[in-house]
């Protein structure tokens, strides 16, 4: 996507894009080339005015606390930033204010409160972001009780695919979960991780950090078949744990071999194929040792 260059381009888009009317009640900003750094441009709103000057009368402008005129007053250094220490701030990315949602009386979670987005419950009324999350907490026990459960369930396609149908009946739709992840910093990490996040204070792990790991069982295939694994993992760190649902697997077969046939030349019988695919799963999904 190209880069917001122009002022006067960009408050076309803030000003079209934000209008309401009878049909639209809300809207979702995605800001994916930084464009609200232009909100903080002088050439937003214009520089300040100086206040005017009174016509008669009065302290003829001068300052009200130190009496002079221009003010010669010690104002307080504005605080550094916690993370780099410095001011102004010279991190790469100004740090995520957080939001705490208190859970229970023992669990809390943060939020990443510069995203805005709505979320609707189950008789489509709309809600804030804490108590969608605050409903989701307890929801979680009628689909599964453990982190152990949860794992069981995400790493069989079949069973994965039922929990998210589950969670969709309840209110809890794919397009939401995604918006979730990004609430909780977890746009790199899997659902799953979102999950167990959530209910067990788990931490989130990144895709590609749980790909490397799986990749110690990959000496229990055939090197054809450790060549496709290490396809789909790479797909799936890009994309998502979409990419490991069986009805994918015809595609990322002719993605990688560009037919089925020579697929099979190379990795066996479709029955082999897709053993090695869900099985591997099981793997991508197991605890962490230590």
């Amino acid at each position: 996507m190209r880069p917001i260059n122009s002022m006067i381009e960009f408050k076309q888009i803030v000003g079209r894009g934000t209008r309401l009317f009878d049909s639209k009640d809300y809207f979702t900003i995605y800001d994916f080339v930084k464009a609200h750094k232009h909100f903080q441009d002088p050439e937003w709103d214009g520089e300040p005015l100086d206040p005017a000057e009174p016509s008669g009368g009065g302290n003829g402008g001068k300052c009200k606390e130190c009496g002079e005129k221009p003010c010669i007053c010690v104002k307080e250094p504005e605080p550094l930033c916690y993370k780099c220490e410095n001011d102004p701030c010279v991190c790469e990315e100004p740090p995520r204010a957080l939001i705490k949602i208190r859970l229970s009386e023992k669990k809390a979670l943060e939020i990443d409160s510069m995203i805005k987005t709505s979320f609707w419950n189950s008789d489509g009324k709309p809600i804030s972001a804490e108590e969608f999350i605050k409903s989701l907490f307890g929801d979680i026990p009628e689909l599964f009780t453990s982190e152990d459960q949860l794992r069981e369930i995400w790493s069989l396609p079949s069973t994965r695919r039922k929990l998210l149908e589950e969670l969709s009946e309840k209110g809890y739709t794919p397009a939401q979960l995604e918006d979730l992840r990004r609430l909780v910093q977890g746009e790199d990490s899997d659902l799953f991780d979102v999950l167990a996040f959530i209910a067990y204070s788990k931490n989130l792990t990144p895709r590609i950090s749980r790909a490397e790991r799986a990749k110690i069982y990959l000496n229990d295939y055939s090197p054809e078949q450790q060549e496709f694994l290490n396809f789909v993992l790479k797909q799936y760190v890009q994309s998502g744990v979409e990419e490991l649902d069986d009805s994918k697997l015809s595609d990322l077969l002719i993605l990688k071999y560009h037919a089925i046939a020579d697929a099979k030349s190379k990795l066996g019988s479709i029955s082999e194929i897709r053993n090695a695919f869900i099985g591997f799963q099981q793997q991508l999904y197991t605890r962490a040792s230590g």
